[in-house]
């Protein structure tokens, strides 16, 4: 029984990590997903970016369940997925981002939303693969025009680098993120594409992963 116990236990602990890895990638996956939903809904709603503005976007963040918490201190916490127009036009395989932020002001209780972030250069994201940037602080950010094809809506000349929008219990508006800070996921990057270095899927777009296809055509049917 000895014997059976001491050769047991080492193949137990192997199924254990396999599950492990494979139970990490899956939080991926979902978060890819989830993604793409949001993306979706975004482009079946009636009010939603314009199209004036996705002319000229070069990189886009969703953040599919952001939460915005507070008490007096308010904070916001996600994790999402970026991606940005490549050399031949076409949208990148996703990089993999975290989102905080806090403010300060009389409120309270917790909040979801699924966060969708437009870019007009996607220099401005690719900095991200040596450091964090923070919105409205390093990087100037507005509420989004709402207005899916007016160009009264939209704001002056769309002097802003980055435009937000938030979905939330079904409405659709611009939201405010000044202050928030947005770093790569590096543990998502490595338990994905099998290295910290994710960010160089930035440059790549021929991935033929279904979810990261069905999240790439996502972002262009919007």
């Amino acid at each position: 029984m000895k014997t059976l116990k001491y050769f047991c236990w080492p193949a137990l602990m192997a199924v254990f990590i396999v599950f492990a890895s494979a139970t990490d990638a899956g939080k991926e996956t979902k978060r890819l997903e989830k993604s793409t939903q949001v993306l979706k809904d975004f482009a079946e709603m009636k009010e939603s970016i314009p199209s004036e503005l996705l002319k000229i976007a070069e990189g886009i963040i969703v953040v599919p369940n952001l939460i915005n918490a507070g008490l007096g201190i308010g904070g916001k916490h996600g994790k999402g997925v970026a991606v940005v127009k490549t050399a031949s036009g076409a949208w990148s395989n996703p990089v993999f981002v975290a989102i905080t932020g806090g403010s300060l002001g009389l409120q309270a209780g917790v909040q979801s939303v699924d966060l969708v972030l437009v870019f007009k250069h996607k220099s401005t994201l690719t900095k991200i693969t040596n450091s964090d940037f923070t919105l409205g602080g390093d990087i100037s950010v507005a509420a989004g025009p709402v207005g899916r094809s007016s160009t009264a809506s939209t704001n002056v000349n769309l002097e802003a680098e980055v435009y937000s929008y938030s979905r939330s219990k079904g409405l659709f508006a611009g939201i405010t993120v000044s202050g928030s800070n947005i770093s790569l996921d590096k543990t998502a990057n490595s338990s994905f594409y099998g290295s910290s270095a994710g960010s160089s899927q930035f440059s790549k777009s021929t991935s033929t992963n279904a979810n990261i296809v069905a999240l790439r055509s996502a972002v262009s049917a919007l």
